[in-house]
């Protein structure tokens, strides 16, 4: 479908809540990622596909989109990074940036609500809410990891990095208004400049991307990596982000985007107007062995964030 299509995006299912998590899935996924690699000569392919752990339906952002119901619905995607760069900026202690940008949110929430209520008086389709995810645009002023840099972290994926996506994060968090999809940050390193800097300076490495993971959303999104990295490599990382969403309960997203005939540090050959330049990032990966490496399906427990103290 992807070969034959322009305007198509797809997607498959590592992990879920009911299913658990799919070794099988995770290695198709895996082989998908690396065919579509080759439908390009870049390896752009790869856009229009994610592997989706714990993603519900009526997530508004492609390529994690999907209906599961049966009367037709609708949600809004609002790429809200420039927000929180806006909110972020001159101020004076990090109680004063929140309370800036969970302001905007509800305000401009209120005044899309009030359109989206409309449409569905009229239209008769049912209303899902909002995805107010700070995802970026490949400008400054409209990047995640400039917010991040914005805080104090003196260069994306140096430490320090991992507080300020959980405070991005928790300040959505504190937002009212009726959610739909992620609702998180977003770091898809292609589509960020500061991101795509720091990546091609060797500062943001794949390793921190499910690092961030575990207190923001999306996952990994955009990643350039290596033409030669083999399946078996992917499958390794798609296996530790669905292990997180499913401890974790939370959506993450696998956009890997192999580059064909280009090696670690070398420059990506993508041509898109959405996309800032960087460098190709090294997947720290391997096989897999044993047990991990079959077929099987298997469930992880949501970790209980209050464990109760042994009795004695």
């Amino acid at each position: 479908m992807l070969a034959a299509t322009k305007n198509t995006f797809l997607s498959g299912v590592i992990a879920s809540p009911e299913s658990g998590v799919s070794l099988l899935a995770i290695s198709a996924c895996a082989e998908i990622i690396h065919q579509v690699a080759s439908l390009k000569p870049n390896g752009f392919g790869n856009l229009y596909f994610a592997a989706l752990g714990n993603v519900p339906p009526g997530a508004p952002f492609f390529p994690a989109a999907y209906h599961a119901g049966i009367e037709p619905a609708f949600t809004l995607a609002l790429e809200a990074a420039d927000l929180a760069v806006s909110a972020f900026t001159g101020a004076g202690s990090l109680e004063e940036a929140r309370y800036n940008l969970i302001v905007v949110l509800e305000k401009l929430a209120g005044t899309l609500m009030s359109v989206a209520q409309t449409i569905e008086r009229q239209s008769g389709v049912s209303f899902g809410g909002l995805d107010f995810t700070l995802a970026p645009f490949p400008e400054v002023a409209s990047s995640q990891g400039t917010v991040m840099e914005k805080l104090g972290v003196p260069a994306v994926g140096l430490h320090g990095s991992l507080a300020a996506a959980a405070f991005l994060t928790d300040a959505l968090d504190q937002a009212n208004y009726p959610r739909a999809g992620f609702n998180g940050l977003m770091l898809p390193v292609l589509e960020d400049a500061t991101l795509a800097a720091r990546g091609a300076e060797g500062t943001l490495t794949v390793p921190n991307l499910p690092l961030y993971s575990a207190v923001c959303e999306t996952g990994l999104d955009t990643v350039p990596l290596p033409g030669d990295t083999r399946p078996e490599e992917i499958a390794s990382l798609l296996l530790d982000l669905a292990a997180l969403d499913q401890r974790l309960e939370k959506p993450l997203t696998a956009r890997l985007m192999p580059n064909p005939g280009k090696k670690a540090g070398e420059l990506p050959d993508f041509d898109f107007p959405f996309f800032a330049n960087s460098r190709v990032l090294d997947l720290h990966s391997r096989p897999l062995r044993g047990l991990l490496a079959g077929e099987e399906i298997f469930h992880l427990s949501r970790r209980d964030s209050s464990p109760s103290l042994p009795s004695g």
